[in-house]
């Protein structure tokens, strides 16, 4: 067995012990056997500074430059199982960073459309997702916090980064029956993991996941 092998047996180990802790908050006693594929499929490593290749399925985030992290991979096997992706999902991310929450999305959906605000990191992310063969998967440099109208409506949209409020473009782009995962709160501290589900309706439903510290969303210079 690889190294690689057996670091990613690790990741996936850590991710099960982190849903039976936190079980009551999640409401679950394990996630989607389809995300916990994907999460086995990435290859975490390609996401990371060469730099952090030893330590990149380590159940913790790491910097990724300008500021930025990729998450833990706990937290980014439950948001994508809270976002209830089907095959044929269209779905909008925001704050690409690396790309590695874009492609264990892109093993799940149809579709991604991903947007990040770090021009170098939309890039980077971009030729990232073609050289692994993410064919599904679309980057676009800009201010997430509008969403990207032209897809619209998303399936799932799922937010990166911690909003101070849910961004009412973002509710507005969600199709009926579709969730919103974003992180709320002030940066600089601990944040909840919010669920946002759009009835059919148009009227909107929040709970509160979990308590998360990320990093803060970004927005455009005006």
């Amino acid at each position: 067995m690889s190294a690689t092998t057996a670091d990613q047996e690790a990741m996936l180990r850590d991710i099960i012990e982190e849903v039976a802790v936190t079980r009551h908050e999640i409401g679950k006693a394990a996630l989607d056997q389809r995300v916990m594929a994907a999460m086995a499929k990435v290859p975490r490593e390609r996401f990371v500074g060469t730099y952090d290749r030893y330590r990149a399925f380590v159940n913790g985030p790491l910097p990724i430059g300008y500021g930025q992290t990729i998450s833990q991979p706990y937290i980014v096997a439950l948001m994508s199982d809270l976002l209830q992706p089907r095959a044929d999902s269209v779905v909008l991310e925001i704050g690409t960073g690396s790309g590695y929450q874009a492609a264990v999305l892109g093993e799940l959906v149809q579709q991604v459309y991903s947007i990040e605000i770090i021009s170098a990191l939309a890039s980077a992310a971009a030729e990232r997702l073609q050289e692994l063969g993410y064919d599904n998967v679309t980057v676009r440099h800009g201010d997430g916090y509008q969403g990207w109208p032209e897809h619209a409506p998303f399936d799932g949209i799922i937010v990166t980064a911690a909003a101070p409020h849910i961004p009412p473009p973002l509710v507005e782009q969600l199709k009926p029956g579709a969730r919103l995962v974003i992180p709320v709160g002030e940066p600089g501290g601990i944040q909840e993991l919010m669920l946002v589900e759009k009835r059919a309706d148009g009227s909107v439903s929040r709970r509160g996941i979990l308590m998360v510290a990320f990093v803060p969303l970004t927005r455009a210079q005006r």
